[in-house]
């Protein structure tokens, strides 16, 4: 009975922090994706530069607090951590909907982004290492199903009215802030961190240094996918001549792609390892956005939505099981944070690269940009010793279970 209680309570961890997960994520498409350029538009007559200001304030502050976020979670519960981040994000939901100035408002997501940065450091340094790949296909399925279904069902409830809308937000916040309470996790315990934050710091560049092209990798894909964030509806309608109806359909068929595929993915990953799924993901993704520069049809864009779909499913586990392969034993948290504030960078980055891309009058050539840029990760990786992919290791010989 002892053994089952054993093996079980890994399991219920990990389902617990995949809800809270969810509900996260949820809120952060409802609230930015539909909820504020309806309500701060129509309603409260800002402007859109406002609205531009205070999603990227909420991107912004969640990828370069996630330093300072492991650097907490490596010395303090994490169930505390997250309560406190769960506040924060409260106050800023509040200060969202009782404040129509334009700085107020960017703060307030400033605040929601630094509240909601904890969740994802935690699910990476909880889940298990025999399993990371396949754990970490799932914990993508609840990301983008929370992600998604946010913004459609706070668009099916905003024509019922303000009230609505946001009484549905906050039962998704507290039923999120109920399930900390509920979950149990992992912690490097606050006497097993016997070495200084810039220890730490060494510690972790001696591993991702002997990962060669990890680091520089990891800034690359993210750039490369934010140079497309600001014209992807404006292609579409004006390149492929979908209608948005047609381009919702089109995204959810590439989101359909990646949910079914990453779990099959994650369990195939766990048993051959390798450096192919990342080689032959990046590689597809690349021909697959070459691929939308020379097409002009709905039924072809469905199609190489569904490949993108598909090759995002194939790369996202194993490459953050490469991650995990690199982490110092002795600063989880931090490390893991460091590694997700240099993949935030991208994020930023990358937009201003496509703008100034798109400045020069080309719609097409952002896209044939990105691609160049996922084609030449893949060619690293076909190019790159088969060793550096096959480094596994425990990253949790020091996690303790706590409540």
């Amino acid at each position: 009975m002892d053994t089952t209680n054993k093996v079980e309570r890994p399991q219920q961890t990990f389902a617990r922090l995949a809800m809270i997960l969810f509900f996260i994520e949820w809120i952060r498409g409802a609230v930015l994706i539909a909820f504020l350029p309806t309500y701060v538009l129509t309603s409260w007559g800002l402007t859109t530069s406002v609205v531009g200001l205070a999603v990227s304030a909420h991107y912004l502050t969640d990828s370069l607090i996630k330093s300072f976020i492991g650097y907490l979670l490596d010395r303090y519960s994490g169930r505390i951590v997250l309560h406190c981040g769960f506040f924060l994000g409260f106050v800023g939901l509040l200060l969202m909907v009782t404040t129509h100035s334009p700085w107020i408002l960017i703060v307030a997501s400033a605040c929601l982004g630094a509240g909601f940065s904890p969740i994802w450091i935690l699910c990476m340094s909880q889940v298990s290492e025999e399993q990371r790949a396949q754990q970490m296909g799932t914990l993508y399925v609840y990301w983008m199903a929370g992600l998604g279904l946010g913004p459609v069902t706070m668009n099916l409830l905003i024509g019922a009215g303000l009230s609505l809308s946001l009484g549905v937000i906050g039962l998704f916040f507290v039923a999120g802030w109920i399930m900390v309470g509920l979950v149990k996790l992992n912690k490097v315990s606050v006497g097993s961190v016997k070495i200084s934050v810039g220890q730490q710091f060494v510690s972790l560049w001696n591993k991702v240094k002997k990962g060669g092209f990890l680091v520089p990798g990891m800034l690359l894909q993210t750039t490369a996918g934010g140079i497309l964030v600001p014209f992807l509806t404006s292609f579409a309608i004006s390149h492929l001549g979908l209608s948005h109806s047609q381009l919702s359909i089109v995204l959810f068929m590439g989101g359909v792609g990646v949910v079914l595929l990453l779990v099959p993915m994650g369990k195939w990953f766990d048993q051959v390892g390798g450096k192919w799924f990342l080689v032959l993901g990046f590689g597809v993704f690349a021909i697959a956005l070459f691929g939308l520069t020379s097409i002009s049809s709905f039924s072809g864009a469905i199609w190489l939505s569904l490949l993108l779909g598909c090759a995002y499913a194939a790369l996202l586990p194993s490459w953050n099981a490469l991650m995990a392969s690199y982490i110092p034993e002795d600063s989880v948290g931090i490390s893991w944070g460091l590694l997700f504030s240099i993949e935030g960078l991208g994020v930023v980055i990358g937009p201003l690269i496509g703008g100034w891309l798109g400045s020069w009058g080309n719609e097409l050539l952002p896209f044939q940009v990105s691609a160049c840029l996922f084609g030449l990760i893949s060619v690293v990786y076909l190019l790159s010793p088969a060793r550096l992919f096959i480094h596994r290791k425990k990253v949790t010989g020091n996690l303790t279970n706590v409540s």
